[in-house]
């Protein structure tokens, strides 16, 4: 049976040892995450149409709330929350470089059987980061531009980007997001799979994350930015490009990792 197989699957205990990567590494890394995509585009539609109907869902509402300006900085923030999602692209892209049948039961069994392990516990540094964001927002508000509530997107990019004032917010409030990024990027973009990977504590997987990052400084901010910039891009069109975008990222990431870690050359 394909479930045995999979509950049955032995993981390497052990910390691999992360090797020296170069750009062309990300591209293949990129070819073989349009390739995941390509060739089992329905798990990638799923998924990403997780990432993408729950931005519209925010869309939405603060449309109704009539606080549309908040957008951007959710917007911005909202992909923190994507290594989650990735999980089950992650376990595709394994199977499929295993040679391991693909089938919905098992997938969502190996994303429903992380809240037992360590990747589960990865959910309250990601959302204790993107708490951290969002109220960094509303901080840098109040400091800047006082307890303005804006009417509409337009009225609060006119201040942002027309007064002193705005300008400063935007100044300030870029460093520390660029910051706060960084930060949750180094930690989980190795963590994420190599929890999903091997049985190690989440510890020891953001460790080993910052000296992946640390290793690779040029590589692996390169990639970051790749990241960054594909998904807001993709939230351009009412989140719609994340259908496509997020699932081949997720799928690339993994084989980042596989990479890093010498499961693939």
């Amino acid at each position: 049976m394909s479930t045995a197989k999979g509950s049955a699957r032995q993981k390497a205990p052990q910390m691999p040892e992360f090797r020296q990567v170069v750009a062309d590494d990300i591209a293949a890394a990129l070819r073989a995450g349009l390739s995941d995509f390509v060739s089992a585009p329905l798990y990638g539609l799923f998924f990403g149409g997780i990432f993408t109907v729950g931005g519209m869902i925010i869309l939405a509402s603060l449309t109704i709330l009539g606080q549309t300006w908040l957008i951007i900085p959710i917007g911005i923030g909202f992909p923190l929350i994507g290594p989650f999602v990735a999980v089950g692209l992650y376990e595709v892209s394994r199977r499929r470089a295993a040679g391991e049948a693909l089938n919905w039961k098992d997938i969502l069994l190996v994303m429903f059987r992380q809240r037992e392990r360590q990747l589960g516990w990865m959910a309250f540094v990601v959302l204790f980061i993107f708490w951290m964001w969002m109220y960094q927002i509303r901080l840098l508000l109040a400091i800047f531009l006082g307890f303005k509530s804006f009417s509409s997107f337009d009225a609060f990019f006119e201040v942002v980007t027309t007064t002193s004032e705005g300008i400063g917010f935007l100044a300030v409030g870029t460093v520390v997001g660029a910051a706060l990024s960084l930060l949750l990027y180094s930690a989980t973009v190795i963590a994420m799979p190599l929890l999903l990977d091997r049985e190690v504590d989440m510890v020891s997987a953001m460790i080993a994350s910052f000296k992946a990052v640390l290793s690779n400084p040029p590589v692996m901010l390169g990639w970051g930015l790749i990241v960054a910039g594909s998904v807001i891009v993709a939230m351009l069109p009412v989140f719609l490009g994340l259908l496509v975008v997020l699932p081949v990222l997720g799928h690339a990431t993994w084989h980042l990792y596989a990479r890093l870690s010498g499961q693939e050359t």
